[in-house]
């Protein structure tokens, strides 16, 4: 593994910020930032900001706003910003600020062009997005971005669609002003797994931090393996740094993706892409030992697969997973609060193809999933007592749709 430091941002030791081979990545985000923002009070009228990220290779112009009405399940246009590819989104802790990936140089682009980092200034009230600042993401198609849990920076997983150097996590400073810096540190894994076309390089997919702040959680699809950094932002030991057991490896072949919190923080929830399984983990100290792997698919299922987003409810009892190829729905779990694992509550067809990401409400009423490859969005109601979601969701057209958040608007 290989470390790109910019000394000039940041003050960390000589050693630190030379190139090493190994082990070495870190930055932050709350990885329960789902529950903070279900635990918090829900506005009075129920209303919330939606943002929609989106593909813009067709019909979409970038970033989309809607008032969500969690009473009824409906959704209004407020506005919308022009940015390309801004295929996962984040908000800052104040909320007035979001972050969007620029996936460059996607699917037909050059492997030599360079993603990019988004910032825009957002208003809860209004609902309006300010351009502030487009940043390169050091890599190939970023996918996926995190807050450290002091807001001071800003991480990137980048898919990477070039074999040299491969997928990479980079680390961006967050300024004052609510613009992005130049990236201070990139972190390249190295080599791959089984599958070829699919596991030639590392192909970092997303950046989760432990409930406790102090680890952060790398899901390589690439190298079939989950890396584990410290993180020391005081600069004591270098912003990142590699745990003495340094990484998980899954099995040949299955391909990790995302991963998510326990509400609790003793257990974790990895998707892995290619196997299309859901993998129940032990947290302890920086440290995830595997407790479980269950299959999202029905018994003799044939098609193609592709596991994807995966949340848990506001109360942390169900967990939903996202399975696309020919599956497209929402695979169903309860979560066993006596020893975290997962027992299989249904199936839920997207009604659409692609569905990449979803989301719940804070108030665990509503799953909005967006189907990428046939531009709609379903809003299910959700039976917070069985986890099932309602066959009669409501529709809305959306190009493309691809990522969602919430925002209480004040």
């Amino acid at each position: 593994m290989h470390f790109r430091h910019r000394a000039a941002a940041f003050a960390v030791p000589l050693s630190a910020r030379s190139i090493i081979k190994g082990f070495v990545l870190m930055v932050s985000i709350v990885a329960t930032q789902a529950f903070a923002q279900g635990a918090a009070a829900v506005p009075a009228d129920g209303v919330y900001d939606l943002l929609v990220g989106t593909y813009t290779a067709g019909k979409s112009e970038g970033i989309y706003v809607y008032r969500f009405d969690t009473k009824t399940g409906d959704m209004t246009p407020v506005s919308s910003a022009k940015t390309v590819n801004p295929s996962y989104l984040v908000v800052s802790g104040d909320r007035r600020h979001v972050y969007a990936v620029n996936e460059l140089p996607g699917d037909n682009g050059p492997a030599n062009q360079r993603g990019g980092i988004s910032a825009f200034g957002f208003d809860p009230q209004s609902g309006q997005l300010t351009f502030l600042n487009q940043v390169s993401s050091e890599g190939n198609d970023p996918c996926y971005l995190g807050i450290s849990p002091d807001g001071k920076y800003l991480t990137a997983a980048n898919y990477s669609i070039a074999a040299d150097p491969g997928g990479s996590l980079s680390v961006f400073p967050l300024r004052p002003d609510g613009q992005v810096g130049a990236a201070v540190l990139t972190v390249h894994h190295a080599g791959g797994g089984p599958v070829k076309g699919r596991q030639d390089n590392a192909h970092v997919h997303s950046t989760v931090f432990s409930p406790d702040g102090h680890y952060l959680f790398a899901q390589d699809l690439g190298a079939d393996k989950v890396y584990s950094y410290r993180y020391t932002p005081d600069g004591s030991r270098g912003l990142l740094g590699p745990t003495e057991t340094r990484y998980m490896t899954l099995k040949p072949g299955s391909g990790p993706r995302h991963l998510v919190f326990g509400p609790d923080g003793r257990y974790a929830y990895l998707t892995s892409e290619m196997a299309a399984t859901v993998d129940t983990l032990r947290y302890h100290d920086g440290k995830l030992t595997l407790l479980q792997s269950v299959p999202l698919t029905k018994p003799g299922f044939k098609g193609a697969v592709g596991a994807a987003a995966i949340h848990l409810s506001p109360d942390g009892r169900f967990v939903y997973v996202s399975n696309r190829g020919d599956a497209n729905e929402i695979v169903i779990f309860a979560v066993d609060p006596a020893n975290g694992h997962l027992k299989l509550v249904g199936h839920q067809s997207s009604l659409g193809a692609s569905p990449r990401e979803f989301a719940i409400d804070p108030t665990g009423k509503w799953l909005i999933v967006g189907n990428q490859s046939s531009d709609t969005v379903y809003v299910f109601r959700r039976d917070a007592q069985t986890g099932l979601l309602d066959a009669n969701p409501k529709r809305f057209d959306i190009p493309a749709p691809v990522d969602f958040k919430l925002v209480a608007p004040n």
